[in-house]
């Protein structure tokens, strides 16, 4: 019987995106030969263990590749198949996301939000976060209108405290141009961006819409509103990572030094479900709308939080988002009570209070006018 191959996955277990890459690669064993896999729960600011730098195995994966471990591999000539994305390249063979494509969702997805100013935080000294930058900034400058960036350490020493942190990401925010569309280099980013536009009192997504990568469902629901995301495909990085390991393990060669795996898609959630509104007082409708139409708002409660006339505001609204003030309070309402029948089992009733309904009885005649189904149907084909 021969030997099973020895492979060390140093892959970050704290982040989705560590654990994605490593449904890749247990698709790829599964699927293929399996082999002897030494892993252990860590972060992605641990360094690779010592032992590796003399391991007697076949082959490794790496997330957390130093240079010390880059010169171990080549010294041994055990295949190391480099997914550290943080430092920039090493000499050795690699599969990451591709940082290019992942800019250009983000513009586009901004871009077609109406937006035509940008800006961009992320983390200084990660080389990851500086290729998005430059590919965003590269995509979205235009004469007389710069990306404007913020940036700041992520990891050690000279990493601020958060309060200090988020305050100067806020006078950061309140020294930008709005209605402003802002790409953050990932999820965490994207949480201290929104954190402190709570903080400025900035509508979310009217004045500032937010979106960031990695698609951590988690931080992205936490986050209020929650975070649009666009989707790296790391299990696919983690499969086309193992198909290499094993072709070098067989004593093969690399066919492409460097590879770049394009995103699934975006995730897109509240901080970016708007269209760009220039009108500081139909921004500042949407605005009331969204915190309120759930609570039973209606459109004289609008017109005493904006200080203009009914038949201003609905001319301006009908300009801006081609709706009334009412029909955009009966379309909030409607998507609260969707996701309500999707993600609970509470009773009509309920929802319509939630909703921001009086009576469930005009909720549901409201759904099946504007849905085409009852809303118990409606809740019966979601969960087919």
């Amino acid at each position: 019987m021969a030997r099973r191959r020895r492979v060390a996955l140093i892959v970050e277990t704290s982040s989705a995106y560590g654990r994605r890459i490593l449904r890749g690669v247990r698709r790829y064993v599964h699927t293929h030969q399996s082999w002897s896999i030494f892993l252990e729960q860590r972060s992605l600011t641990s360094r690779p263990p010592q032992w590796l730098e003399d391991w007697d195995g076949d082959g490794i994966i790496s997330r957390t590749t130093t240079k010390q471990l880059a010169e171990a591999a080549q010294r041994t000539k055990v295949p190391l198949i480099d997914l550290t994305d943080r430092h920039g390249t090493l000499g050795l063979p690699q599969v990451w996301s591709d940082d290019r494509a992942i800019a250009q969702l983000g513009a586009d997805h901004l871009q077609e939000r109406g937006f035509r100013r940008f800006a961009f935080c992320g983390f200084s000294r990660e080389s990851w976060s500086q290729r998005r930058l430059a590919e965003f900034a590269a995509i979205v400058e235009r004469p007389g209108e710069p990306c404007r960036v913020y940036e700041s350490p992520w990891f050690g020493k000279d990493a601020h405290p958060w309060e200090t942190e988020q305050a100067r990401i806020g006078e950061w925010l309140r020294t930008l141009p709005k209605p402003i569309g802002i790409m953050t280099c990932n999820d965490v980013r994207g949480q201290h961006v929104l954190d402190a536009c709570n903080r400025m009192d900035l509508a979310v997504p009217e004045e500032v819409a937010v979106i960031g990568v990695d698609d951590e469902e988690e931080v992205c629901e936490l986050c209020d509103p929650p975070l649009s995301s666009i989707i790296p495909n790391a299990e696919l990085v983690g499969y086309k990572a193992a198909e290499l390991l094993d072709r070098l393990m067989s004593g093969k060669q690399a066919e492409v030094l460097q590879r770049t795996i394009p995103p699934l898609g975006i995730a897109i959630r509240q901080s970016t479900d708007v269209l760009a509104i220039d009108d500081p007082d139909v921004a500042a409708a949407v605005r009331y709308i969204r915190e309120h139409a759930c609570r039973g708002a209606v459109v004289e409660d609008i017109l005493r939080h904006v200080p203009v006339s009914r038949s201003i505001l609905e001319r301006r609204f009908r300009k801006a988002l081609d709706c009334s003030p009412q029909a955009l309070i009966r379309r909030t309402q409607l998507k609260r009570v969707k996701q309500l029948l999707v993600d609970t089992d509470l009773p009509l009733a309920k929802i319509s209070e939630l909703a921001g309904f009086k009576h469930h009885e005009h909720m549901c005649t409201v759904f099946k006018r504007e849905v085409g189904h009852s809303p118990g149907a409606y809740r019966r084909k979601s969960l087919k």
